[in-house]
């Protein structure tokens, strides 16, 4: 005999979506999907999937990011 099938729905954990938050400015790499970026301070970034995302109050990465032409900065 089988048993009762309790609702999956009620089951599975909730999905949390990855989506940068409006403390976070992400910029896209128009040459790289994946790649290092070292800033003048030494502190390193990751290109991840040809977007690189940093902190809205990290100065010396947004002003290089900005700077530099291969990134844009994507609008969120």
């Amino acid at each position: 005999m089988a048993k009762p099938q309790d609702d999956p729905a009620a089951q599975a954990p909730a999905a949390v979506p990855t989506v940068p938050t409006a403390s976070s400015v992400t910029f896209r790499d128009t040459l790289y999907t994946s790649r290092t970026v070292i800033l003048p301070d030494g502190r390193t970034l990751a290109v991840v999937g040809g977007l690189v995302t940093v902190g809205a109050g990290d100065d010396a990465a947004l002003k290089c990011l900005k700077a530099h032409p291969e990134y844009e900065q994507l609008k969120e």
